[in-house]
């Protein structure tokens, strides 16, 4: 799971409604994806399905990846952790997955996998939770496989 890298500030139109699917990247966000999606690259496998939020800051982060990618409303900014899990079959999935989109769901979602408190997981714009799943003695378990902050690549 890649949350979007560091976007504008909420926009509005002229009636004053947020434009949140419009908000673009920052030059800091770009700098973010760019710095993120090389490591990713060389950690990804060729045959990962990538499903982007189709909010255009979370586009701008998949397109510094330079793969295939599929614009999913599952995934909007008002998605659920349980339509995140149904999109990408967890537990049952057999490919890797590469999902982009957003706080909260991102940290919901984390912390149900592994048993927290929903509002226990804060995920940092342009941060990566690789996770995955494994059974160990006829149990599901969720493994962390690492994090990554852009700020520390």
């Amino acid at each position: 799971m890649w949350r979007h890298a560091e976007a504008e500030d909420g926009l509005v139109d002229e009636t004053q409604t947020p434009l949140d699917l419009n908000r673009s990247l920052t030059q800091r966000g770009e700098k973010q994806a760019l710095r993120m999606a090389a490591w990713l690259d060389r950690q990804l496998p060729e045959g990962a399905r990538i499903w982007v939020s189709p909010a255009r800051r979370c586009e701008q982060t998949a397109l510094a990846l330079g793969r295939k990618y599929k614009v999913r409303p599952e995934l909007a900014p008002d998605a659920k952790a349980h339509q995140l899990l149904e999109l990408v079959q967890w537990p049952a999935h057999k490919y890797p997955v590469l999902v982009i989109g957003h706080q909260p769901v991102m940290g919901q979602t984390i912390a149900q996998l592994l048993g927290m408190k929903e509002a226990e997981c804060a995920v940092k714009k342009g941060a990566l939770w690789w996770l995955r799943n494994r059974q160990r003695d006829g149990q599901s378990q969720t493994v962390i496989v690492t994090v990554q902050s852009p700020e520390l690549l």
